[in-house]
């Protein structure tokens, strides 16, 4: 009985040693750096979806109109001029559109998305801009910029969200380094939406009628970009905040319809969102587990996972204790979410209900 023990301890510990070693490999992968291109100032139209008045709406809308970028437009779109949105639209002064473009089983943000593109087809570049997001003032500029090399399809961003309530508020604020943390390696970069631009010769008419049979906008143009043998290119400088008042609910709605998205866009986020976040809970068990009955020394499995944790703090735009200690839970958490979105067909988006299963 004792020499069985020994062998399975001895089992387990080369598991984990073998886990150790992977997850220390990725914790020290070194700090990303945007790329450098040449000054692009094509005209561009940036397209503003609106539904609904957000948190911060009229902020949000002041920091587009405060941009340094030397040549652009803004288009709110509209599904109907009595939207709540329309007041502050009014109220400043910007152009807007009601959504006419139709398509099956699109959301409605694919929807406006393609109405500003068919009213206006002659513009060189299109942006488009969540309406719960705040800009900084050179987000135009850095963001276009990239869109001057031939070899680039599509230029993005990812936001960092604000906590403005309470603790849940805060979770999703290092919950969403996560996204950052995929934008840094070309292996795992995707397309954010909410801050997006491509030139038009992106899409031709096949691929304007491919991208409204969409849910998701920017999945669409992510593998619109990959099938024309286009680069993403990740502008971690042109950063916007959201403001995050989430509460359990609304955080665990946002969460899992983000994961579900992302595996309905790929599977493989699945396979390998699984794979990562349950190597860093078993090394966790392990370690603990391991000190525990035979040594502390063994608490040097934690390595990896206090790592990861750091590297948090410093990609969070405050920093702080309470970054590091929520991002011991992020793992547990994150699996959670994919373990729920795996089973999602579908979901509620802005008092919408989607059928993932009816995207190409």
């Amino acid at each position: 009985m004792f020499f069985t023990l020994t062998i399975l301890n001895i089992f387990f510990l080369v598991i984990f040693l073998l886990i150790f070693a992977g997850l220390l490999a990725l914790s020290f992968r070194p700090a990303y750096r945007d790329q450098v291109f040449d000054d692009f100032a094509e005209n561009v139209l940036v397209i503003l979806p609106c539904k609904g008045k957000d948190v911060t709406l009229y902020e949000n809308i002041t920091s587009l109109l405060e941009q340094d970028y030397p040549n652009y437009r803004i288009l709110a779109v509209v599904d109907s001029i009595s939207d709540p949105a329309m007041q502050a639209i009014h109220d400043l002064k910007i152009d807007y559109l009601v959504s006419k473009s139709e398509c099956q089983h699109c959301s409605g943000k694919v929807r406006a998305i393609a109405s500003a593109i068919e009213k206006f087809p002659e513009v060189a570049v299109y942006v488009v801009g969540d309406s719960d997001v705040t800009f900084p003032k050179q987000w135009l500029t850095k963001l276009v910029r990239p869109l001057g090399s031939p070899r680039i399809g599509v230029s993005t961003t990812f936001p960092h969200f604000v906590p403005t309530g309470g603790i849940w508020s805060r979770i999703k604020s290092v919950w969403g380094l996560v996204g950052i943390g995929l934008m840094q390696s070309n292996l795992t970069r995707f397309v954010w939406g909410g801050s997006m631009g491509f030139r038009r010769d992106l899409l031709d008419p096949e691929d304007i009628e491919y991208f409204k049979r969409h849910i998701s906008d920017d999945v669409a143009i992510m593998r619109i970009a990959r099938k024309k043998g286009l680069d993403i290119c990740y502008v971690q400088a042109a950063a916007p905040m959201i403001n995050s008042p989430d509460d359990y609910r609304t955080f665990r709605e946002w969460s899992n319809r983000q994961t579900a998205l992302s595996i309905s866009a790929s599977r493989s986020i699945l396979r390998y969102g699984a794979l990562f976040y349950s190597s860093e809970i078993i090394l966790l068990i392990g370690g603990i587990v391991f000190s525990f009955f035979f040594t502390p020394v063994f608490l040097f499995l934690l390595a990896p996972y206090l790592l990861f944790a750091y590297r948090n703090v410093k990609n969070h735009h405050n920093g702080g204790l309470y970054v590091f200690l929520i991002a011991l839970i992020i793992p547990f958490i994150s699996m959670s979410n994919l373990i729920k979105a795996a089973r999602m067909d579908v979901i509620q988006w802005r008092g919408s209900e989607y059928d993932l299963t009816k995207q190409p």
